[in-house]
C-alpha cells in the first residue's frame, strides 16, 4: 500500500524495417548584440536625504518615544504573566489546604 508504483518500461520491440534515427548538430551562426543605449539620469547636487538639525531632533524624539512604548508594552505583559503565576500559586495553596482538611 506504502509503495510506490512505477509505470512498467516500454518493452514494445522495434520494427526491423525503422532505421536508428541520428541527429546531426546544426549549424549557429550568431549575430551581433547591440544594447539600445539608455538615457542618463539628470545629476543632481543635493543629496537624497536632507537632515536638518530640527528634523534630527523630531527622529530622536521619534525613535526614543517609540522604545518608551515598547518597553511599556512588554513590561506589561511580563507584570501580567507574574500576576497571573501568582493567583494560580495561591488558587494551589487554598486547594490543597481543602483537600487536606477533608482527609481528616
Amino acid at each position: 500500500m506504502f509503495t510506490p508504483k512505477y509505470p512498467r518500461p516500454d518493452t514494445a520491440p522495434m520494427p526491423a524495417s525503422t532505421p536508428p534515427v541520428t541527429y546531426s548538430p546544426s549549424v549557429y551562426h550568431p549575430t551581433a548584440y547591440v544594447p539600445v543605449p539608455v538615457p542618463a539620469a539628470p545629476a543632481t547636487n543635493r543629496p537624497a536625504v536632507q537632515l536638518t538639525p530640527g528634523s534630527m531632533l523630531t527622529l530622536a524624539a521619534g525613535g526614543g518615544a517609540l522604545v518608551m512604548v515598547v518597553g511599556a508594552v512588554l513590561v506589561s505583559m511580563l507584570l501580567a504573566v507574574a500576576v497571573t503565576a501568582a493567583s494560580v500559586a495561591v488558587c494551589a495553596a487554598v486547594v490543597r489546604s481543602i483537600l487536606k482538611s477533608d482527609h481528616r
